[in-house]
C-alpha cells in the first residue's frame, strides 16, 4: 500500500508539537488571555514557521493585526493549545 500526502499530513497532523513549539505555546499560560509571545527568551523573533505550524494544528490562533509590523502574527492560546501544554 502506498502512501498519499494527504495521508502522511493527516499522520502528522495527529502527532504533538515539536519541542520549539511546545516551549512557545506554554509561554502563553501565565500571560492574560493566553496571548503567545513574539521573542523567545533570548530576545530572538519566534520562527514564523512554529507560529503558522501552530496556527495550521489549532493550537493558536490570531488575536489580532499589528499595523505597526503586519508581519507580525500576534496570536494567542486556543483551548485546544491550552489542553497540550497543561500536558493534557
Amino acid at each position: 500500500m502506498t502512501t498519499t500526502k494527504r495521508q502522511s499530513r493527516s499522520r502528522k497532523a495527529s502527532a504533538g508539537p515539536t519541542a520549539a513549539q511546545l516551549a512557545w505555546l506554554k509561554r502563553g499560560l501565565a500571560q492574560p488571555g493566553g496571548k503567545l509571545p513574539l521573542f523567545d527568551d533570548s530576545g530572538q523573533r519566534v520562527n514564523t514557521r512554529t507560529i503558522k505550524s501552530c496556527i495550521s494544528q489549532g493550537w493558536a490562533e490570531p488575536w489580532f493585526a499589528n499595523p505597526i509590523k503586519p508581519d507580525w502574527l500576534v496570536c494567542k492560546l486556543t483551548d485546544e493549545g491550552r489542553r497540550i501544554s497543561e500536558g493534557g
